[in-house]
């Protein structure tokens, strides 16, 4: 079963809500699934939200709807990596602490220069037969918005055509099969796999749902293929194989942003 990271699942499903194309308690779901119940946790420098308590602190159901009652909320993921700092908020320490997470959701209300970044910490528990995690997502206040960074969807679906093709080719070339018990199976799951029902609200537009189940399938295979550098390959065949895996997985993050942002892209002729 492909998957979408949490961030993207966040911003999917919140802006459903917001939309009002999905239901607080599904989205929440949706999110959380097998975790302990997702925290909220505000920095203290992180400008007020209207809608919340004093207190502010709380889970993820307070927190959409208290967006929900923001009339032009909206959620915006950002899925940055070193090298590739693309749609990174703001400012300098959400940035780093960003990169360290791989992910953050960006919140913003129309008419408003105040944003928030909304960065999962993450706490894994258990075994890899019950396998668990908490998770809390710090409220910190981002820089006002610059201009979109991220891809158009439909310029995603091309790209992605052909990052498809070389990270199959690139895993194929590893035939980590022969060496490594677990890896049919996961490459069955990876090649054949659809996205999980609830990675994105119903409702989401035909492409993007297609872009986000590719980019998702380029993803799982640029982790899998990125374990091993391969049996009896040079030095140079396995920095060649990497600098291209990090390129189709740059293309895949790019196009996941683009997938689940798409509300914001502008309306074209």
């Amino acid at each position: 079963m492909l998957d979408l990271p949490r961030s993207a699942r966040l911003a999917a499903w919140g802006t459903g809500v917001l939309a009002g194309t999905a239901g607080l308690q599904a989205a929440v779901a949706a999110v959380v699934r097998d975790d302990e119940p997702h925290a909220v946790r505000w920095d203290a420098t992180a400008p007020d939200l209207p809608g919340l308590p004093a207190a502010r602190d709380g889970d993820l159901a307070l927190l959409l709807a208290a967006l929900a009652e923001c009339p032009g909320a909206q959620l915006l993921v950002v899925l940055p990596v070193p090298g590739d700092p693309r749609g990174l908020p703001g400012p300098p320490p959400v940035n780093v602490a960003a990169l360290e997470a791989g992910e953050c959701v960006v919140a913003e209300v129309a008419g408003s220069a105040q944003r928030w970044a909304l960065l999962p910490e993450v706490a894994e528990f258990g075994s890899v037969w019950e396998p668990g995690a908490h998770v809390t997502w710090q409220v910190l206040a981002a820089a006002p918005r610059r201009a979109p960074e991220s891809s158009s969807v439909a310029d995603s679906e091309r790209e992605l055509r052909l990052a498809l093709g070389t990270a199959t080719q690139a895993l194929a070339s590893l035939d980590v099969a022969r060496w490594r018990e677990d890896a049919a199976d996961r490459i069955a799951a990876v090649r054949d796999g659809a996205l999980a029902p609830d990675a994105v609200p119903p409702g989401l537009p035909p492409r993007a749902a297609r872009v986000l189940q590719t980019a998702a399938r380029v993803l799982a295979i640029v982790e899998l293929a990125t374990e091993d550098d391969g049996a009896a390959i040079t030095s140079h065949e396995a920095a060649s194989r990497a600098r291209a895996l990090r390129e189709v997985g740059a293309v895949a993050r790019r196009a996941v942003t683009a997938a689940v942002n798409a509300h914001v892209e502008p309306v074209r002729p």
